[in-house]
């Protein structure tokens, strides 16, 4: 993105490219990791105990080509076009610090998870589930490649978040670069199928406010609640919470305990052969 904030307006139509690139390549080593090459290994951490089919896959990857490019074509409208004048973006650091640059982050994520959840809701009423967010629900059984699943009218409205920001605070390029890998990264996991905490995070009284890969794949696999993409603060204050959390998270914390269990008796027993 740096090379194009001041770059002619046609560099933009590389957005789409460079928002697809990063999702694939992110997508591409994490589901070759999990789902092909340790695949036996860690089946034990996988939170349904099956694997979508192969055409679960092929359309995943297809809508997410199509919500980058509606993802690159937002961006490029704000950033790289006349619209740029009326937003707050500013690329002299200097101009409110390096704090504010951090703070803004911070703000940014937390705006995001707002918008996230309630937008999440919208798209669950009856009048536009079937429309609209379907499509992402399709994936009961969520890979990797879920996490830009979207329908295009969906796409555009997850998009939204980028001109709400832009004018609603002061935006450098490094802080909106550090939200969107974040935004990946934590979409990306939440839709990876695997659970990657450990059971004593849960009962943190920090970790109990952070968003699991569990807590989003059980809303995959029940369709309802569970409603938030960072954080549970929104889900827990409007009571959208599933009452099934901690069931489900005691049957894969008792599984991969379990697990290790076994497998530190197969090695007690082979080091005493």
């Amino acid at each position: 993105m740096f090379f194009l904030i001041d770059g002619p307006t046609y560099q933009w139509l590389l957005m789409p490219f460079i928002i697809y690139g990063r999702y694939f390549f992110l997508c591409s080593w994490l589901f070759g990791l999990f789902y092909l090459w340790k695949k036996r290994d860690w089946l034990y951490l996988k939170i349904q105990q099956r694997y979508p089919r192969k055409a679960d896959y092929w359309r995943e990857a297809g809508y997410s080509a199509l919500t980058a490019l509606i993802f690159g074509l937002v961006a490029a409208l704000m950033l790289g076009t006349p619209l740029r004048a009326y937003t707050l973006l500013y690329t002299d650091v200097a101009e409110y610090g390096v704090p504010y640059l951090i703070l803004s982050v911070v703000l940014v994520i937390v705006l995001h998870d707002t918008y996230f959840y309630w937008m999440h809701r919208l798209m669950h009423h009856p009048k536009l589930y079937r429309y609209i967010h379907l499509v992402h629900h399709k994936s009961v059984n969520p890979s990797p490649w879920a996490a830009y699943s979207f329908h295009p009218v969906e796409a555009v409205i997850e998009a939204g978040i980028l001109p709400l920001v832009l004018f609603l605070m002061p935006l450098h390029p490094i802080a909106i670069m550090a939200f969107v890998t974040i935004m990946l990264w934590f979409n990306v996991y939440g839709h990876l199928g695997y659970e990657l905490f450990p059971k004593w995070m849960y009962d943190h009284p920090l970790g109990r406010w952070l968003n699991t890969s569990v807590y989003h794949n059980l809303h995959h696999e029940r369709f309802h609640g569970n409603y938030s993409l960072y954080f549970t603060f929104w889900d827990r204050v409007m009571g959208t919470m599933r009452t099934d959390n901690e069931a489900k998270l005691a049957e894969v914390q008792d599984r991969i305990t379990q697990h290790r269990a076994e497998k530190a008796t197969v090695y007690v027993f082979n080091d005493e052969l």
